[in-house]
């Protein structure tokens, strides 16, 4: 089975402690529905720069900053993007990014 890194875009923070834990059940069901797929639930990020290839760097990740990450296990990348399609982040207008991760 390949791995993928799935990147998360957008979504918003809770406003609230009953948010905070209707979003943090909603990934944790997801992630029980992925079972042993899941490689490394992995994490949010934070703020983040960018550095782009003439070294100057920008503040604020760029036009698409990643809002947090994930590695599954899936048996090819369509496989891997149905897997993406549950991911509670969709709801909250946020977007997954696929990638498989080679191996080297």
């Amino acid at each position: 089975m390949a791995k993928y890194l799935f990147v998360y875009h957008g979504g918003g923070a809770p406003g609230s402690e009953a948010e905070m834990k209707e979003v943090m059940d909603a990934w944790g069901a997801w992630f029980g529905t992925l079972g042993a797929a899941v490689v490394e639930p992995g994490n949010p990020t934070g703020a983040s720069k960018t550095v782009n290839s003439d070294s100057s760097v920008a503040n604020d990740g760029g036009a698409n900053p990643a809002s947090g990450f994930s590695v599954i296990e899936a048996s090819s990348h369509d496989d891997a993007v149905s897997k993406a399609k549950g991911c509670p982040i969709l709801a909250a207008g946020g977007s997954v990014e696929v990638a498989e991760v080679m191996a080297m």
